[in-house]
């Protein structure tokens, strides 16, 4: 009964913290663009569609989606096919570098593209041709590359984990009653790693449809996410922006709908693991070769963002410049990039910031993988919906969201009459809780799943030993549990961590004031500095890389395989 009863307070709080962090922003979006003045009108919501330049937009960022979701998937799946069905030479080193392109959040891979790919780039002095502006003739395309570069690593995490958990012996009956290996994946491997296709693909339509940094960064003004950014400035004057925004929300949830019917259903019934250990067929000499090449074309084109991003940062200022290469190195740009005044505030900012949204994320995922393992309330699966949503609400709309949020407490009599509290809730002037809030909710999952994991693998009759010795549930929790699961957390929080001092959405849109710049608002404003701008970005975007690339490796050694399961919608 004791259990029961601290289920049901533990969530009827956590329901309660997510209505305030997830459903109330959405809503203010939502109602800010259907009610002006007290009264609800589709006047505004109707003119984003009548409006040429929004129309416009919504367009080319579902072309953005649907192109980077469809050559992330090209990419993935038979990489992850190969890898599931071949052991080959050095198969481990190579799935490893698949994941390289997650260390570097795209818009910053893209100040290296446009380094390689400019008018007086490296692609044209290889070339040995006039000053073509590749990515002018084709931003859409650009920005399209890059975000499948930097996204495919989702689904292939995702499809890898679903191979895995197929039952070798579905394919050897076909095979043994005469069918070939093509149509033993259309007919059986296809369908059952439907599921986690759908959930990659998901995942990268929905970043892919709502991505402001690379379009930003590629001067690619022409869709949705750019636009509403450039929209924040009449967030108090206008319902244009929040009809916007909500048009935005409705289509990614309609497109995850339509993507689910038409995909998730074809999912065939499963057992969650395979009976059969799956033994993949071993490749040597010339045939190993063969199936390694896909995996190292794959890497050298996912690097190709990194590579410009590092050139550009030991580059001394004009020495890249119709070369292939730059003509001359220097080491000066990372210590500059790091003494920068801009820089220091920046990562004492994302350090505090973060560093608090992984203390939220601890509390709030412990609390919700212990109602999700350790109750038997019947609507503890909807809790753990309810904790994954993130995944699935565009980064976009929630700093939007907030943004909301915080411009509707402004105006409240209690709020202007306390200084103090007026400046904490006013992200003109404070955006500190704001972007703490933003952090904890998006990297939330993270949490959540590598709790979960903990608590499966750790059995239930040693908290229940416990409290047939009188140890309250939460005594149990803190003196049993937790010590058990310590490496799981870990793992789930320097992945949010990390990913919070590199979240892109919130800081460009929510950190409004230099001083509380974070560092990825800071990448972007150097970047926009004339002269060695683009040296500091790049060397502070390599810093950031090396940063992550020790996060997921101290992650993946904690977690092993499951660490595809933080990645699942």
């Amino acid at each position: 009964m004791l259990r029961t009863r601290t289920a049901w307070l533990l969530f009827s709080l956590l329901t309660a913290v997510f209505g305030v962090l997830l459903l109330w922003p959405v809503l203010t979006v939502v109602s800010g663009g259907f009610f002006v003045d007290g009264r609800f009108t589709v006047r505004y919501l109707a003119g984003v569609f009548r409006n040429p330049i929004y129309a416009e937009g919504l367009a080319n960022s579902l072309r953005l989606a649907l192109g980077a979701t469809g050559l992330a998937t090209a990419l993935a799946v038979p990489l992850a096919w190969l890898a599931h069905a071949y052991a080959f030479r050095g198969q481990r080193a190579l799935a490893a570098l698949l994941l390289v392109p997650m260390v570097l959040p795209p818009f910053v891979g893209a100040i290296g593209v446009m380094q390689m790919l400019g008018p007086y780039g490296a692609l044209n002095a290889l070339l040995g041709c006039g000053p073509i502006d590749w990515l002018g003739r084709a931003r859409m395309a650009g920005v399209v590359l890059l975000q499948a570069l930097a996204f495919y690593p989702i689904i292939y995490l995702n499809v890898a984990a679903a191979l895995a958990n197929i039952d070798p012996a579905l394919d050897e009956a076909a095979q043994n009653l005469g069918a070939g290996a093509w149509t033993r994946f259309r007919r059986i491997t296809l369908p059952l790693v439907m599921p986690g296709l759908f959930a990659g693909c998901t995942l990268v339509f929905i970043a892919a449809f709502t991505e402001l940094g690379t379009p930003l960064i590629l001067n690619y003004s022409r869709c949705a996410a750019v636009q509403v950014y450039d929209e924040l400035k009449e967030i108090s004057a206008s319902p244009f922006p929040y009809a916007l925004v909500t048009v935005v929300l409705a289509a990614s949830v309609t497109l995850y709908a339509v993507t689910r019917l038409l995909f998730g259903g074809r999912a065939y019934a499963m057992q969650a693991k395979a009976v059969i250990p799956h033994t993949p067929r071993r490749l040597h000499g010339r045939a190993g070769l063969l199936a390694a090449l896909p995996f190292a074309a794959v890497i050298l084109l996912a690097l190709l963002p990194h590579a410009g991003v590092l050139l550009t940062s030991i580059a001394a200022p004009g020495t890249w410049y119709r070369t292939v290469l730059p003509s001359a190195l220097t080491t000066a740009h990372y210590a500059e990039a790091l003494s920068h005044a801009m820089t220091l505030d920046a990562i004492r900012n994302s350090l505090l910031f973060s560093s608090l949204a992984v203390a939220a994320n601890l509390t709030l995922g412990i609390a919700v993988a212990w109602v999700v393992t350790r109750s038997r309330l019947r609507v503890r699966h909807a809790l753990d919906a309810m904790a994954m949503i993130p995944l699935a609400v565009p980064g976009l709309v929630m700093a939007f969201g907030f943004l909301a949020v915080s411009a509707s407490l402004s105006e409240w009599p209690a709020v202007k009459a306390h200084p103090a509290l007026a400046a904490l809730l006013d992200v003109r002037v404070n955006p500190t809780l704001f972007l703490v809030l933003a952090y904890a909710v998006r990297r939330l999952p993270f949490m959540v799943r590598a709790a979960v994991a903990g608590l499966q693998q750790t059995s239930v009759t040693l908290e229940e030993a416990a409290a047939n010795l009188g140890a309250a549930p939460l005594t149990a929790l803190r003196r049993v549990t937790l010590p058990l699961i310590t490496a799981n957390l870990i793992a789930g929080a320097l992945l949010a961590f990390a990913f919070s001092m590199l979240e892109v959405s919130d800081s460009l849109m929510l950190a409004q004031k230099m001083t509380y710049y974070p560092i990825t608002k800071t990448i972007f404003e150097l970047f926009q500095l004339v002269g060695i701008g683009r040296y500091l970005a790049s060397a502070l975007g390599v810093w950031a890389m090396l940063f992550l690339t020790v996060t997921l490796i101290g992650s993946s050694l904690l977690l092993g395989k499951k660490l595809g399961a933080l990645f699942r919608a």
